[in-house]
């Protein structure tokens, strides 16, 4: 994978077989990999270096992960990705709320954890490259309120709503799946049968259209998922 072999990745995992092991398939495949194997090592690195992204073990000596998670986010933003056997809806959501950016439930593959990084590279890689859009001065996300401000009035979001729209707000212009939704702002595995993205996705387009929102579009791609355009007003 030579477009990756510059990528910096720092991976604290304190498992004396899964650490070495991370190190060697990922370098097998084109990453730089630095390894630290207890929470204090890890953050250290992570706060005095500069890393394309971040594997993260929740369950660390000295420090547990989330607790490093979160003094982490005080000075950086580097991309994590969270790794743990502790793989339910309240660990993944707290992963989540101290400033994730994905989680993979343990035992995982090689192959999973790639496709899991590539896909978080290249959301930053477009986040980068995407210039400001004109006229979204309009547009304020409040974290507080969990609601989105367009023109002095408020849209009257529902906490998931906001968490879906900043979740597309942020990869604008880029479809993201169901699956990917359904983990990032529903915080949950994705059904077939499940119609709870579909109906977020309507409440939010009829919110938008009752406030006049111009300069967000919201559009469905067939078989694939759900992009947000950012529009000129």
């Amino acid at each position: 994978m030579s477009s990756c072999a510059a990528r910096q990745i720092l991976a604290i995992e304190d498992d004396p077989i899964l650490g070495p092991h991370l190190k060697t398939s990922l370098e097998h495949r084109g990453f730089h990999v630095t390894l630290a194997d207890d929470g204090p090592t890890g953050l250290a690195l992570a706060s005095e270096a500069t890393y394309d992204l971040i594997l993260l073990d929740v369950m660390l000596p000295e420090l547990s992960g989330m607790e490093l998670l979160t003094r982490l986010r005080e000075q950086r933003r580097t991309p994590v990705l969270m790794m743990s056997a502790l793989g339910n809806e309240a660990h993944r959501i707290q992963g989540f709320d101290s400033g994730a950016d994905d989680y993979l439930p343990k035992p995982f593959s090689i192959e999973e954890l790639q496709v899991r990084i590539a896909a978080i590279l290249r959301r930053v890689a477009y986040e980068r490259s995407v210039p400001a859009a004109p006229n979204q001065d309009a547009v304020r996300f409040d974290d507080q309120r969990s609601d989105l401000q367009y023109e002095g009035r408020w849209v009257g979001l529902t906490a998931t709503e906001y968490r879906l729209m900043k979740v597309l707000h942020d990869a604008a212009g880029e479809v993201l799946s169901k699956p990917f939704l359904y983990q990032q702002a529903l915080r949950r595995g994705y059904s077939q049968h499940d119609r709870s993205l579909d109906m977020h996705i309507s409440n939010i387009r009829r919110k938008l259209a009752r406030e006049e929102v111009a300069t967000l579009r919201l559009e469905s791609v067939w078989g694939k998922g759900y992009v947000l355009e950012l529009q000129a007003s």
